[in-house]
């Protein structure tokens, strides 16, 4: 058996399976953030549910400006709801 780590999304506060997330991230110092598709890249990492609920619910209260101080967010909002297979 092997350990699935859990992860808190950033929109509802529910601790999921990793694989079932939405993760981007920011370079220290940096100011943009990215969509991390593969979970390997460095950086803080921010964790958001692959439902349109919870991307709107990010958009709505600003989590990902407030947990990475990111400058690009809206783009990646966008980024994300392309990533959804509901």
């Amino acid at each position: 058996m092997t350990h699935i780590p859990l992860r808190m999304c950033i929109a509802c506060r529910s601790m999921k399976p990793a694989p079932e997330l939405i993760r981007f991230i920011a370079e220290k110092g940096s100011d943009i953030a990215e969509l991390d598709l593969h979970k390997k890249k460095f950086g803080r990492g921010a964790y958001v549910c692959a439902s349109m609920e919870c991307i709107k619910k990010a958009e709505k209260k600003r989590c990902l400006e407030r947990h990475l101080g990111c400058t690009n967010a809206k783009e990646l909002y966008r980024q994300a709801e392309g990533c959804i297979f509901e």
